[in-house]
């Protein structure tokens, strides 16, 4: 989504008042059979350590999110975008959020581990942003490739459930066109299975905007659950037959282009569905979290994406500070 080269494009965009942001969350349909109460907004999380990233010893790293040796059969032709295709390590701690809201209609987001048992996302992946209500079922599914996890048993309806949720806004103050609460749509969710022990987790790192844009730019790369992504009938992905939303696509070369009101303007390939996929940088060959997707703004009047928006890490350490 890089259409504008100039950060004053953007600004004149906002100027002008045609624009709408939209969150990234997408759809699906489910029926809840059964539900697990959620407790909101605790504040007994076990998020402690110094935000490093973990890697289970058994598993295999790969900086690349395919598991073979080159891209061919990968077309990038169509976009940025490639399918993440890969159940070796950072990639295996990234999957689907998928919620039922309390009207019980489903949903799903992207999520990744981030600790043995916690999932880091958008709030409004976990609580309605015009409602203001909680959802009602929560779960986490791990590197899903083609619609199935590493482990069948991690595909089940019982499994990695949240047991509750720390989130940076209810949304109550202006809905998630308030900047603030843009810049606070955070999410914790602490599952009931210590997942992170298998497939790990990543690290954080709350770096400065002007570090990231001066020294970073094209050097960061984005994962979530898209729903535009990936087609099968496109070629050289008719493998993908669990269709959209069930393979994470991959773009590097990313950057954050811009700051404003503690929020983050992105230019990675984003879609509904995308919403709390991580933005990383490999730093000292080590992968860490650097920002997080959270929304999108349109031209009213063209339909053009214009930017993407990201909540910064920064909340993260005054958590872990707290303990």
């Amino acid at each position: 989504m890089r259409k504008l080269s100039l950060y004053k494009q953007l600004l004149a965009f906002f100027i002008a008042g045609i624009v709408i942001f939209t969150a990234l969350g997408g759809w699906i349909s489910v029926q809840a059979e059964t539900k697990s109460p959620i407790s909101p907004n605790t504040e007994q999380l076990n998020l402690v350590g110094d935000g490093k990233p973990f890697k289970p010893t058994d598993l295999e790293q790969s900086e690349k999110p395919y598991d073979y040796d080159s891209d061919r059969g990968n077309p990038r032709g169509i976009d940025n975008r490639i399918p993440m295709r890969s159940r070796y390590y950072p990639w295996s701690t990234i999957g689907r959020v998928e919620g039922i809201t309390a009207d019980g209609e489903g949903y799903y987001c992207t999520g990744t581990l981030v600790a043995s048992d916690i999932v880091l996302t958008n709030a409004h992946c976990v609580i309605d942003s015009e409602t203001h209500q909680l959802s009602k079922e929560l779960r986490f599914i791990p590197n899903v490739i083609n619609g199935k996890s590493q482990s069948p048993g991690d595909m089940g309806k019982v499994q990695n459930i949240a047991k509750n949720v720390l989130y940076g806004t209810d949304f109550k103050d202006g809905g998630f066109d308030n900047v603030k609460n843009q810049s606070n749509d955070w999410a914790l969710m602490i599952i009931n299975q210590p997942l992170g022990r298998k497939y790990g987790h990543l690290g954080w790192k709350s770096i400065p905007a002007s570090t990231l844009i001066k020294q970073k730019r094209g050097k960061l790369f984005f994962v979530g659950y898209s729903s535009d992504y990936p087609d099968p009938s496109k070629e050289g992905y008719e493998s993908l037959t669990a269709g959209k939303g069930w393979t994470a696509s991959y773009e590097d070369g990313c950057s954050i282009v811009g700051e404003e009101s503690n929020h983050f303007y992105h230019d990675c390939a984003t879609a509904r569905g995308s919403s709390g996929g991580p933005i990383i940088d490999w730093i000292d060959g080590l992968p860490y979290i650097v920002a997080l997707n959270n929304g999108e703004a349109k031209n009213l009047i063209t339909g053009q994406d214009i930017i993407n928006f990201a909540v910064k890490m920064d909340f993260l350490d005054q958590l872990v500070s707290r303990k």
